[in-house]
């Protein structure tokens, strides 16, 4: 066997300038890196997002490119053009220099399966929520669809409101085995016959009734052939299950390889398997691992994980690793020699090699400005009023999954010194945070901290008309009057005009803002999640709308909904979950208390339609009636039972009151936990005509928002814990407004004795950091290795503790609704419930982001006159 570093060709290409991302993360990509254009002729500007597999022909001539993501295009009036709204094929051709595009075939919807047939001549995709399987021939030099696509013929997946998902693929001979994500099964097809011969449910109980009620075989994603038989990557179980398929499809063995296995490889006999939730790659051999390898030597992952390993390529004893959350390829050498970091773009989710290059598939790219983000307003000249150019908002295509795009990257094979430097600069853009000497000062200052986590808006959005900050007042959609607590933390405390968010979406950002990273498989469902390709909403402790975290006996008491099946999803595991806990789990590790008002809660159960209903009550402690039930296992005992979480009929008011019950039981007692975390999450809007008091428009939801989080900080400064306590509020994300410098830029507010005070910070931040500087403040240890190499945000904080206080503003437009509020001015709010009824009937707002949020936005322009 070669050593892993003596390649055939030298790299002539040097890493680029770093750039930095959302996240915090420098990215450096070496090589060639080409944006995925289709030729659209009507939209010349599009590029495609989010490519999530690679294959290269068997003859080293051809290599595709499948996306899987979001990949959505709006017409110039506004409306969604489906007859371009697909994914795609990319067809290279493949030499001695960079890939050249031949053709870009589009394809309905995709999710990660990809395979060649051996002579080269043929592929095969799945179809993803199709449940599909679609063949492509060659013929006169282009490939083109042999129809019809072979059909699987489920009628459904497994879980509540669950559609199936065609994912990973491979092909023997004339069978071709596909996974099926969200049945828990294979289905075998005869490729002579186009047409299933045969399904498997891989579940335990399914094949064996002594063994009901037993995990295995779930949410089913890679499948790799060695022989005749099968290997299929089952991620929940965090484990292979080996099948023989030569006659009748049957299980041979389940192999518990590690934690999230998300992407096999076969070579020969071994099967390798890449383990994105422990961060290492194992071989299989003979039905047993008989070797592992973590992707990141032991210098640069100090024990932690993180990396997110999504693909594998093999060559001459190399394995080449995706290493999507650090914007890396890992080569490992299999005979123990010399290891390699090559930078790539952003999240590469697939690699694969000639021979002679490596090939990347990077799913993310920057996202840059989005100023027409569903504000198509312009100023009259000289008539002091906004004028609407119908449908122009969706048409700007600026939605973040719209800009966020994907890459093919290229280079060749490194030479052994060439790759001793790539490794230098890919470790330099994951080098660990300098400790900060501040910190060890506050910590023994800062007792406690309250988290609080809004909804979705942009810095321009809500702080764009602050003087002396970097804001845009023409998209100023919720400017102070509406505002006025936001503005004057701001303004009293500390301004942040380069704060970023890290996610695009709640679906990711949620993560982001608890955990400081994300799953793999977060990463590969949330865009076509977003883009309604399929897949359930699998975040916040939820596997395909069920609440895994509780007891299986306790499921369908609580949701009648729930299937009644012993073999759905048993026991607590969460299939999303970024497998190195949230920040409520290192809070409990370093033995701090902790109180949860909100996050992570079953938001279901407050759909008036669910048979598990929890009807609203704004004395719920006073009446015992249930409001809140944790998706995640370590929040069950330690969440306010009488703390809504996310239902936009109710106001943030009342839950700020609930809150406030428990924090003066806790100063009256002074045992208030080190850790508070407080959802308020009104700032989404939803639910018109059926908000509780009245609070049932955009304007009377957002002043709510705004009310309530000042009130929280008034409770705070006029207590026996303002010397001691610092308050943090970002939002999750920024996908619902527009922006004049980044599409992921949002809002951070804080408060406390020893947040400075008057200050406008430029200096570029993210939510990353926001996590990392709770853990300094309340030594809290790094919850992977994403946060470890974030530094805490120092310029918050001064050394001097300072008096404070701080007065909750009441928005004039929020005394309009029948909320018990002081007299005082009374605002009109823009638009009457039921106008805000018409314009969203049929919008999906019975969870964060179930919704079309460009369409959503759209509707807040259409009829938000100017803010007073």
């Amino acid at each position: 066997m070669r050593s892993a570093l003596v390649f055939l060709l030298l790299c002539a290409c040097a890493a680029r300038p770093p750039v930095r991302l959302p996240t915090g993360a420098l990215l450096s990509p070496v090589g060639t890196v080409e944006a995925l254009d289709p030729g659209l002729k009507e939209f010349p500007q599009f590029r495609a997002g989010q490519p999530a597999a690679l294959a290269v022909s068997p003859d080293g001539t051809r290599l595709l490119t499948l996306t899987s993501g979001y990949n959505r295009i709006d017409g110039k009036d506004g409306r969604r053009r489906m007859d371009v709204s697909s994914e795609w094929i990319f067809v290279h051709a493949l030499g001695d220099g960079p890939p050249r595009k031949l053709q870009a075939i589009p394809i309905a919807n995709a999710f990660l399966g990809l395979a060649w047939a051996r002579d080269s001549r043929r592929f095969w995709t799945s179809g993803g929520v199709d449940d599909v399987v679609h063949e492509y021939a060659s013929s006169g030099g282009e490939f083109s669809e042999v129809l019809p696509p072979i059909p699987l013929g489920h009628a459904k997946g497994l879980g509540i409101d669950i559609k199936p998902t065609a994912a990973g693929l491979a092909v023997s001979g004339a069978r071709l085995v596909v996974a099926n994500w969200e049945n828990d099964s294979i289905t075998v097809v005869d490729l002579a016959r186009r047409s299933v011969v045969a399904e498997l449910d891989l579940r335990p109980g399914k094949l064996d009734p002594a063994l009901r009620g037993q995990a295995g075989g779930e949410f089913p994603v890679a499948v790799a052939f060695s022989g005749t038989r099968a290997f299929v990557s089952c991620v929940r179980d965090d484990e292979v299950v080996e099948i023989e398929v030569a006659g009748e499809p049957k299980v041979v063995r389940r192999v518990r390889v590690g934690e999230r296995p998300v992407a096999l490889l076969a070579d020969g006999a071994r099967v390798y398997v890449a383990n994105s939730g422990s961060d290492e790659v194992v071989a299989l051999e003979n039905g047993a691992v008989v070797a592992r390898w973590p992707v990141l030597d032991p210098s640069l992952s100090r024990g932690m994980r993180g990396a997110n390993p999504a693909a594998l390529a093999i060559h001459q004893g190399v394995l080449y690793v995706a290493l999507g959350a650090i914007n890396a390829i890992s080569a490992i050498p299999l005979d123990g020699g010399e290891r390699a970091l090559f930078p790539t773009g952003w999240y590469p989710a697939a690699v694969a090699t000639d021979g002679r290059r490596l090939f990347v598939a990077n799913a993310r790219s920057v996202a840059g400005p989005n100023p027409g983000a569903c504000r198509d307003r312009e100023q009259v000249a000289g008539a002091g009023k906004a004028s609407l150019a119908p449908g122009l908002c969706r048409a700007a295509n600026q939605f973040v999954w719209q800009l966020v795009k994907g890459s093919l990257q290229s280079f060749p094979i490194p030479s052994p010194g060439e790759a001793r430097s790539l490794t230098a600069q890919a470790a330099a853009n994951v080098k660990a945070a300098v400790a900060d000497e501040l910190f060890s000062y506050l910590r023994t200052r800062i007792r406690h901290v309250i988290y609080v986590i809004k909804e979705n808006r942009t810095y321009d959005q809500v702080l764009g008309d602050l003087p002396g900050a970097d804001g845009d007042p023409k998209l100023a959609l919720f400017p102070e009057a509406l505002t006025p607590n936001h503005h004057a933390l701001a303004r009293e405390f500390v301004t942040l005009d380069r704060f970023f968010v890290s996610g695009q979406v709640s679906g990711d950002g949620w993560n982001w803002s608890t955990a400081a990273r994300t799953s793999h498989v977060t990463e590969m469902e949330m865009p076509v999640q977003y883009a309604k390709r399929g897949l359930s909403y699998d975040y916040e402790g939820e596997n395909r709308n069920v609440n895994v975290s509780l007891p299986q006996r306790e499921r369908r008491a609580r949701n009648p909904e729930v299937p009644d099946d012993d073999d759905l999803l048993p026991g607590p595991a969460d299939v999303a979950s970024p497998g190195t806990g949230y920040l409520w789990s290192g809070a409990l590790r370093a033995g701090l208390t902790l109180r949860n008002y909100g996050f992570f809660g079953d938001d279901r159960l407050h759909e008036p339609s669910s048979p598990g209903y929890l009807p609203p009550s704004r004395s719920a402690f006073a009446e015992r009636a249930l409001q809140f039930v944790a998706n995640e296992e370590e929040l069950r005992e330690r969440s306010d039972p009488y703390f809504r979480t996310f239902d936009m009929r109710f106001p943030d008011y009342w839950n700020l009151r609930e809150w406030e019950r428990e924090f003066d039981g806790y100063a009256a007692r002074g045992d208030l936990p080190a850790l508070s975390l407080v959802r308020l999450a009104h700032d989404h809007f939803g639910n018109f005509g059926a908000g509780l008091d009245g609070v049932d428009t955009p304007d009377t939801q957002m002043a709510d928002n705004d009310y309530s989080l000042g009130l929280l900080v008034e409770k705070v400064a006029s207590s026996r814990y303002a010397g001691d306590t610092v308050i943090l509020a970002l939002e999750d994300d920024a996908q619902d407004g527009p922006d004049h410098v980044d599409a992921h830029r949002s809002l951070l507010l804080a408060a406390g004795a020893h947040v400075r005070q008057g200050a406008v910070i430029s200096a570029p931040h993210t939510t990353v950091e926001v996590v990392r500087t709770i853990e300094e403040l309340l030594g809290i240890a790094p919850l992977s290795l994403i946060d470890a190499n974030a530094p805490p945000i120092s310029d918050l904080f001064e050394r001097e503790r300072r008096p404070w206080t701080f007065r909750a503003r009441i928005p004039a437009v929020l005394r309009s609704t029948k909320l018990p509020l002081p007299p005082g001015p009374v605002g009109a709010p823009r638009g009457t419930a039921a106008q805000w009824q018409r314009a969203t009937e049929g919008f999906d707002f019975s969870t964060a982001d179930a919704l079309d949020a460009p369409a959503f936005n759209k509707v807040l322009v259409d009829l938000l006159e100017p803010a007073p």
